[in-house]
């Protein structure tokens, strides 16, 4: 039988996407979005012409906890994607950050607690929540950083340390959501997520980076490269994001309150510039000039997810490895330039 989804931010990068997955097999969905995100419009443009009128919107803010009420009172499965996404807009407006990310969280919380359904919540965190990880001893590589300390990478166990204003407010409810799971048996689950793609994402170059530089390249955009480009992350393809979600929500029930580190892991790390350029060039067909300035505040040198909890107890593991992903992508920008004028 289809369960009733309401998926927060469903028109965005990550959001039109798992609403594609779930109306494809069936699930009843409501999207929860204020249409605010570059986009969105885009995103749900095309979820009307696939699904027509199996798709259903409220329109609505997080912020308004009246309305995001109403639009989970009957969900099995609340989705929290919505959010303020960039730690340059948190540091410009932190109040406007807190109370999305941070108030906003706690509406969905509180909304699906007064439900009485005990609807299954997963929310959708960052590894931001370890901060600048000061203390965490790195190397410096011919093209890359790496660690010294963690050779599988950062666990769930690392100390939390909100830095930056997006840090505290999405930190804030990574706990609020762990949290409900314990005080009103809520089956909560929280992922961290590090440096998602794909098809969908209009990146910019403050968060979402990997789409960035490719629409930049794909458009003629100018692109600058903050420090010296050894800077690694571990990225992750939606697809294998949405299998993570498909898993976590199925498991919630019988052991809620769980937290998980949900990215590329190990096998699926890339230097931002003097890996990924190179990768780049070579799908553009053409040299990529580029700009240089400053390492930027709070900017790891290197942010790797030991990913061995989630698939131990998820039973998931990441299946598209960089190269295929950028290049399915690449292509996918390539494939729609009305998207990017």
């Amino acid at each position: 039988m289809a369960q009733k989804y309401l998926v927060t931010g469903g028109a965005g990068f990550i959001g039109s996407n798992f609403v594609h997955r779930l109306l494809t097999r069936g699930e009843d969905v409501t999207i929860y979005d204020n249409l605010s995100r570059a986009g969105s419009q885009i995103n749900l443009q095309w979820l009307h012409e696939v699904f027509g009128e199996k798709l259903k919107l409220v329109r609505g803010d997080i912020r308004d906890f009246d309305k995001l009420s109403a639009a989970a009172k009957d969900a099995d499965v609340v989705t929290h994607l919505a959010a303020q996404v960039a730690v340059t807009s948190s540091v410009t407006n932190p109040r406007e950050d807190f109370e999305i990310n941070a108030l906003g969280t706690f509406n969905v919380v509180e909304a699906c607690r007064q439900s009485g359904r005990q609807p299954v919540i997963l929310y959708s965190s960052t590894n931001k929540v370890y901060g600048g990880m000061e203390e965490v001893r790195t190397r410096e590589g011919a093209t890359r950083y790496g660690y010294v300390d963690h050779p599988l990478g950062i666990p769930e166990t690392l100390s939390l340390d909100f830095h930056s204003p997006y840090g505290c407010s999405k930190g804030t409810g990574d706990q609020y959501v762990r949290d409900y799971a314990r005080i009103y048996d809520l089956p909560t689950v929280v992922l961290r997520q590090s440096c998602i793609y794909g098809p969908r994402q209009f990146g910019m170059e403050d968060q979402g980076w990997v789409a960035w530089f490719i629409i930049a390249a794909v458009t003629g955009r100018p692109i600058t490269i903050y420090g010296d480009g050894k800077q690694v992350r571990d990225i992750l393809y939606v697809e294998d994001l949405l299998n993570a979600y498909d898993l976590a929500i199925a498991q919630a029930r019988e052991k809620p309150g769980r937290v998980f580190n949900v990215g590329g892991g190990l096998e699926n790390t890339i230097a931002i510039w003097q890996e990924f350029g190179p990768m780049l060039e070579e799908l553009a067909g053409q040299p990529l000039p580029v700009s240089r300035g400053d390492w930027r505040p709070g900017d790891q040198a290197v942010f790797i997810s030991d990913i061995r909890r989630a698939e131990k107890e998820l039973g998931w593991s990441p299946k598209v490895n960089p190269r295929d992903g950028i290049s399915r992508l690449f292509q996918w920008v390539q494939d729609h330039p009305e998207y990017f004028k």
